[in-house]
């Protein structure tokens, strides 16, 4: 389900992040701020933390919804190399 998770993830931060850079950048155009380097740089700031913002939302949710991920169990160590443990003893 991982990559289910992902691809919402994927999806909603990439829609937030035009739809916030159309109106943010509407709106500073509106306030008479001058076309150049300052302005994309504001509206493309703006985007990017919307957009990382509801990307890191949609992965909380993701992950709220698929019940969190389960812990990797390692390979328990064999019953002979436990007990020479135990005892000290080490094998050469």
């Amino acid at each position: 389900m991982f990559a289910m998770t992902f691809t919402w993830n994927l999806l909603f931060s990439t829609a937030v992040f035009f739809v916030t850079a159309w109106y943010v950048r509407r709106l500073l155009l509106e306030q008479d701020i001058q076309k150049g380097f300052t302005l994309n740089v504001v509206v493309f700031t703006v985007a990017t933390i919307a957009s990382s913002g509801t990307g890191a939302i949609a992965g909380w949710i993701g992950n709220k919804i698929e019940g969190g991920k389960s812990a990797v169990q390692t390979s328990a160590p064999t019953a002979a190399g436990a007990q020479s443990a135990v005892n000290g003893i080490v094998q050469e």
